[in-house]
This record gives C-alpha cells, sequence and structure tokens, in this order.
C-alpha cells in the first residue's frame, strides 16, 4: 500500500495567499532613477508582479511573470558582499532595509530588517524588478552551482535516495515557500541540510525540518535518525549582526520609556 504523505504535507504546507500589483512604471520613475540611473531611459510599460506571502513575516515573494533562474534553479544571497555575480541582486541591496535576496526559478524572495516595513519597501523593489527585466540586462553573470541534490556515482544507496526524496518530494514545497533546501551530507543516521531563501530565517524552520523534512526521511528511509540544520559562517555572522540591531533598538526603547 503507498504511503501516505499527509503527515509531511501537514506540517509543511501553508495557506498561501497571492497579491496582483500592477504599477504603470512612469509613476515610479523618479524612484527607478535613483535606484537604476544607468537604465534610466528605458522603455516604460505597464508589469504585473505577483506577490505571495511566505510562513516567515520578514520575507516576501515575488513573481514578476518571467524566468529568474530557470525551472529548479536556485540562488541564495545572504548579503550584498554574496551578490556581486549578480546585478540584479546588488540593485534590491541596494534599498534600505533588505536584509538578502534569494532567486528561484520563476520567483525572487526579499528579506526585510525587522524593523523596515513592507508598506515602504515594495515600491522600491517594485521599481528595480521592473526595470531591470525592461533593460535586458542578464539577471547573473554566472551561475553558482548548487546542484547538491544531483546523485553522483560515489552515493551510497541510502545518501542517493536522501537525494532523489529531496528533489522529487521535498525541495518544491520548500521553494513554493520562498526558499530551498539543500543536502550537505549525511553520516551514522544523521541528515546535515542547508536552508535557503525565506526559511533560512523563520523561526518555524528547525519545526519544518523536524515535523516535515526528519518525518518524511524517516519514513521512507529507516536508516535516518534524525535531520540537523547547517549554516555557514554566513549565516552564522548575519545572525550575530541582526541580534546586535535588536539590542540597540531594546535599549533605545528603554530610554524613550524614561
Amino acid at each position: 500500500m503507498q504511503r501516505s504523505l499527509i503527515p509531511f504535507l501537514t506540517a509543511i504546507l501553508r495557506h498561501r495567499s497571492y497579491h496582483v500589483i500592477s504599477h504603470n512604471r512612469s509613476n515610479l520613475q523618479n524612484i527607478t532613477k535613483r535606484i537604476l540611473p544607468s537604465i534610466s531611459n528605458v522603455l516604460y510599460r505597464t508589469m504585473f508582479i505577483q506577490t505571495q506571502d511566505t510562513p516567515n513575516p520578514d520575507s516576501l515573494k515575488f513573481l514578476p511573470g518571467k524566468d529568474v533562474l530557470g525551472k529548479g534553479n536556485t540562488m541564495d544571497f545572504p548579503q550584498s558582499k554574496d551578490a556581486m555575480i549578480s546585478p540584479l541582486a546588488k540593485l534590491i541591496f541596494r534599498i534600505e532595509g533588505v536584509r538578502s535576496v534569494f532567486f528561484g526559478g520563476d520567483f525572487i524572495t526579499v528579506t526585510k530588517q525587522e524593523e523596515a516595513e513592507w508598506g515602504v519597501l515594495k515600491p522600491e523593489i517594485f521599481a528595480v524588478i521592473m526595470d531591470f527585466f525592461a533593460s535586458g540586462l542578464p539577471i547573473v553573470h554566472e551561475r553558482k552551482d548548487n546542484a547538491v541534490t544531483e546523485i553522483g556515482e560515489e552515493d551510497d544507496e541510502v545518501v542517493a535516495m536522501i537525494k532523489e526524496l529531496l528533489d522529487t518530494r521535498i525541495r518544491p514545497t520548500v521553494q513554493e515557500d520562498g526558499g530551498d533546501i539543500l543536502f550537505v551530507g549525511y553520516q551514522d543516521g544523521i541528515v546535515k541540510l542547508k536552508l535557503q531563501g525565506s526559511c533560512s530565517t523563520c523561526s518555524s524552520s528547525i519545526i519544518t525540518l523536524k515535523n516535515g523534512v526528519q518525518n518524511m526521511l524517516q519514513f521512507y528511509i529507516p536508516e535516518v535518525i534524525s535531520v540537523e540544520q547547517v549554516k555557514d559562517e554566513a549565516d552564522k555572522l548575519s545572525e550575530n549582526e541582526f541580534e546586535k540591531l535588536e539590542q540597540k533598538i531594546h535599549v533605545k526603547e528603554k530610554e524613550s520609556d524614561k
């Protein structure tokens, strides 16, 4: 009998709300000239962009109605210094309040600083995306290879099964939420995974890993004991800076209450 996916789907599938945004680009001319001075003379036209909420309230998924990286491809830019290979990511990082940028097959996920307001950020992000696609510039100069779920000749049976489940069942769902999940390693029953995009800073990421991904892997692969989230130095540095910022805000709030 085919095993049910209900426990997994219940854990990580969420209600998604969509907002269709239509902006006449001439109304945003002043904003785009400041953000994109080099292509301010491009033809202005109407472009429709969808925004999709994610489980992380600080992350929003922008769907331009065009391919970004192409089906199944993703690129993560946790910090502005990581965006050197992408003109579009660099421009988005120039908007004050942007914390990180993530590209998917047909979407762009922007994560904001906690204190920033989407009402302020969205018009500028819309303007950047619309002008950039009208410019004809390449989204990235080079592709970073993150095809770590491809099954290699050196992979044993357990690793091959883990990668197959990640690629066919788990990653598509996570990408729907504006992020991605990458295989890092497997040893002694422990699967190490890295979360990207909206998932990387979401407070429910551990719950997603344990209740969703871990349960599904254990269901199909008895050798899996647990799943662990791996964070690189950029993630740790970003978290440290974010904690410092929160502390500063907390101190200012206390001073204002006196």
